[in-house]
C-alpha cells in the first residue's frame, strides 16, 4: 500500500516539466544502504507498465547506496546511477527525518531520474523516464528495500 502511494506521489510531485529548484534540507546525514531489487516496472514500445519481479530479472540490488546531505542546500546521491551522482544536477532536493527525495532532469527537458527513500521502512523507488517530449516516452520504475547496518532503515 505505502509502495502505490508513493508512486502516485512521485507521480503527481516529479512529472512536472518545469525546471524550478526546489530545496529543502531540514537534515545533516551521512547513510549508507545495501539495497535487495523487489520488482520494476516497465513502460516502453514492448511493455505497457508491465512488473516484473526481482527473480525475473537479470539485475542485481544495489551494494551500496550513500546519501549525504548537508543544510542548507547539498545533497549527494552515490550508488544508484551515474546521472545522479553529480549533486549540481539535482534539480529537487528534500531531506527531513522520514524520507530524501530528489529529482534531476537533463538540460533537454528529454530524460529525467527521481527517487524517494522512506529512512523509516527503507523503501526505495527510482524511476527513470527516457524522451520525455516524444509521445513514444519510455518509463522504468524500479522498487528496492534497503537496509543500513543490517536493520530496516
Amino acid at each position: 500500500m505505502i509502495k502505490y502511494f508513493l508512486s502516485i506521489f512521485i507521480s503527481l510531485l516529479f512529472f512536472n516539466q518545469s525546471l524550478a529548484k526546489d530545496v529543502n534540507i531540514k537534515e545533516n546525514i551521512d547513510l549508507e544502504f545495501v539495497c535487495d531489487l523487489e520488482k520494476k516496472i516497465i513502460k516502453n514500445s514492448d511493455y505497457n507498465y508491465q512488473t516484473f519481479l526481482a527473480k525475473d530479472l537479470n539485475e542485481k540490488g544495489l551494494d551500496k547506496f550513500e546519501i549525504q546531505s548537508k543544510q542548507p542546500e547539498t545533497l549527494l546521491i552515490v550508488g544508484l546511477t551515474s546521472f545522479l551522482s553529480d549533486s549540481k544536477k539535482l534539480d529537487v532536493k528534500v531531506v527531513n527525518k522520514d524520507i530524501v527525495l530528489f529529482k534531476s532532469i537533463d538540460q533537454k527537458n528529454n530524460y529525467s531520474e527521481s527517487g524517494i527513500i522512506d529512512r523509516k521502512s527503507g523503501e526505495l523507488i527510482h524511476e527513470i523516464t527516457r524522451n520525455i517530449k516524444s509521445e513514444k516516452s519510455e518509463k522504468d520504475i524500479t522498487f528496492y528495500l534497503c537496509n543500513k547496518h543490517d536493520e530496516k532503515v
